[in-house]
């Protein structure tokens, strides 16, 4: 589990930004935030996750395996799969609510649940039994905290 210190950190970067975009960068998911005094905050994730709304699932990492129909097997290197179309859309949505961070926890076995206004709530899923880093949050140019806390 994250130390108090590092949650308290987490929660403070995060609470309060406005969802930007969702992205990837090769295979790692990113989610980019907009920070009260205009500093950027990002979410980087090398585990499975997941962007949930209402019992929903809206986009998942898994997404990124399978290519958008007709895509050709250059695919996934021309953002041409699942995810990438999906992320197209939900960005749009989000540059019409901009929904803000309401709500931080990061579980015992590293799980991070961010939430935020509508229903919205972003889940990353720790999967790896070794020493890897599975998510780091930070504001760009500044500390960086995530899980293990022994990898960042």
């Amino acid at each position: 589990m994250a130390s108090e210190t590092q949650l308290d950190e987490i929660t403070r970067i995060l609470t309060g930004t406005v969802i930007r975009s969702v992205g990837r960068a090769v295979d790692m998911g990113v989610v980019e935030f907009h920070g009260p005094q205009g500093e950027t905050v990002m979410v980087h994730m090398q585990c499975p996750f997941r962007i949930v709304r209402h019992g929903r699932i809206l986009l998942g990492s898994a997404d990124m395996r399978y290519a958008q129909k007709g895509a050709g097997p250059d695919a996934f290197d021309e953002f041409r799969m699942i995810y990438d179309a999906r992320t197209t859309t939900f960005n749009r949505v989000l540059g019409q609510l901009r929904p803000s961070v309401d709500g931080v926890t990061v579980g015992e076995t590293g799980e991070l649940t961010v939430s935020w206004e509508r229903g919205f709530r972003l889940e990353a899923l720790p999967d790896c039994s070794g020493e890897i880093e599975a998510w780091r949050a930070f504001v760009t140019g500044g500390t960086h905290y995530g899980f293990p806390p022994e990898t960042i």
